[in-house]
């Protein structure tokens, strides 16, 4: 039988995201709209909806005078994304 998929981490963006951070742990916003070619737009919308869930920490800034968003993966964050590739190999 299928493990259900996590629907919050099976949208193409959120796992986009996710994936970043699981291997990078960190990374600021505009790495990360590079990276997934997201619109800067879509992408806030995405990470603000992994941070109410509590899969990432999003903390704000400023570098050079310029705004800077960072996020963060948590270990809640780590979990799921584990579960999530544990219940897709059950697919395979």
């Amino acid at each position: 039988m299928f493990v259900p998929l996590n629907p919050l981490l099976h949208s193409e963006l959120r796992l986009a995201i996710m994936s970043l951070l699981i291997s990078a742990e960190e990374a600021d916003f505009m790495d990360m709209m590079e990276q997934t070619k997201a619109t800067p737009g879509n992408l806030s919308v995405q990470i603000e909806k992994l941070r109410k869930v509590g899969y990432l920490e999003v903390s704000k800034s400023f570098k050079a005078k310029r705004p800077r968003t960072t996020c963060k993966i948590t270990q809640k964050g780590i979990d799921a994304f584990e579960e999530y590739v544990k219940a897709l190999k059950s697919y395979l």
